[in-house]
């Protein structure tokens, strides 16, 4: 493949490379040495699970597997025992050891549904971080100006609002540069979010006599909500592994805005057919609740199967087109001395069954009309309600649960 048919290749989709030239020039030296490129992704373990806004940049490193460079999956143990300040307005809490990696493990197992495993690097950025001594830490530290540092857009607003930024946090954008510096990296992914820190490696790299790498920057995938950054935290979120049937309940409830972004960010379909889509939409030709069910089948057959992603469509008609009930409901067990007399208060019972995290969030669910028991909505939270084995309680439009009463 020729270098601009890689760069047509690569191109597709970014936010941004810094920079293209450079990249160009690192894919026609890598043509003529025969040595395939260098390309790092670093992912803090912050959380269990990877959703399809991780799977945007993994499906960019995919892309570099597939033109046969070679990949490096960086997994933050060291890093993630700190926190990314990234997009935060305030000091990130320090996981412990142990959660990092649990969130590991788990962050491995679902990146291969994207990265071809046989041809992965997967290192933790604790083998050689945990080896710099205090030395090695303030030669580091002497490379980067606190002018500097204050120029990034969270620090700077935490300075001027006078909230605490301490100085552990200025050592994360060092500690990800010497990532790239250890293994000599080419080029860097990440979410646009993630500038601040992959230039700083550009620069740092320049201190060690390393020829700078590229920065690849994709767009920061909105979640179902259709405002904020996916995030689990945000509750607006898809799993990479989440179950098919609420996987294409979540993308049929995204607003019409957004579709065209996620059909271009989280599926594999060429430029032309997207841009057919987008045609057939303006033109009225297709219905944003066709175009969805299309969207909701492409995520669903890319990390399950088409099979998965056709019953997935069909357990959707019989929920929400034609008013019936899933097939699998998962059954919650409700602890018989949870129950008086036969009744239960509302918002203890959606707390137990796992549909709310709080009572005051049972509370507004109900308050909202959002919640009924065997079909019936229920219009007081603070009324107790008759509970036994069987029945049905739905949240929303497609959070189903059976009761079971046990011990």
């Amino acid at each position: 493949m020729t270098v601009k048919e890689q760069m047509d290749i690569l191109r597709r989709g970014c936010a941004e490379i810094v920079s293209e030239e450079d990249l160009e020039r690192k894919l026609k030296q890598s043509m003529k040495t025969k040595r395939a490129l260098r390309v790092k992704l670093g992912l803090d373990p912050s959380a269990p699970d990877i959703h399809l806004g991780h799977a945007v940049v993994l499906r960019k490193m995919r892309e570099f597997q597939e033109l046969g460079h070679e990949v490096f999956l960086v997994v933050g143990d060291f890093t993630g025992s700190i926190g990314d300040p990234s997009g935060k307005s305030q000091t990130r809490p320090q996981l412990s050891r142990e959660e990092i990696m649990r969130n590991a493990k788990t962050y491995q197992e679902q990146a291969f549904k994207i990265l071809d495993p046989n041809r992965t690097h997967t290192r933790f950025n604790g083998e050689w971080l945990s080896k710099l001594n205090f030395r090695d830490v303030i030669n580091l530290a002497s490379k980067y100006t606190v002018a500097r540092m204050l120029e990034r857009e969270e620090f700077r607003h935490r300075f001027y609002q006078e909230k605490p930024i301490y100085i552990h946090e200025f050592f994360y954008p060092f500690m990800q540069a010497y990532d790239s510096i250890n293994l000599n990296i080419d080029v860097e992914l990440g979410g646009t979010d993630q500038k601040f820190n992959i230039l700083f490696g550009r620069t740092l790299q320049r201190e060690f006599n390393q020829e700078p790498q590229v920065a690849v920057l994709m767009p920061i995938l909105v979640g179902i909500d259709g405002v904020k950054k996916m995030s689990k935290s945000l509750d607006n979120y898809i799993g990479v592994t989440e179950d098919p049937g609420g996987s294409y309940g979540k993308v049929m409830s995204i607003s019409d805005d957004v579709m065209m972004t996620y059909f271009e960010l989280t599926t594999r379909l060429p430029e032309d057919e997207i841009e057919d889509i987008r045609n057939a939409l303006t033109s009225g030709r297709l219905h944003p609740r066709d175009a969805k069910r299309r969207l909701a089948r492409e995520i669903i057959t890319l990390y399950h199967s088409h099979e998965a992603a056709l019953e997935a469509e069909e357990g959707f008609d019989t929920v929400f087109r034609e008013g019936g009930l899933p097939e699998n409901i998962p059954d919650v067990l409700v602890p018989a001395d949870q129950v008086v007399e036969g009744k239960i208060w509302p918002p203890k019972l959606l707390v137990i069954s796992g549909l709310a995290n709080s009572n005051s969030e049972a509370r507004r669910l109900i308050q909202q009309g959002g919640v009924t028991v065997d079909g019936a909505k229920i219009q007081d939270p603070e009324r107790d309600i008759p509970v036994h084995s069987g029945m049905i309680i739905k949240v929303g439009k497609r959070r189903f649960v059976k009761i079971q009463i046990g011990l």
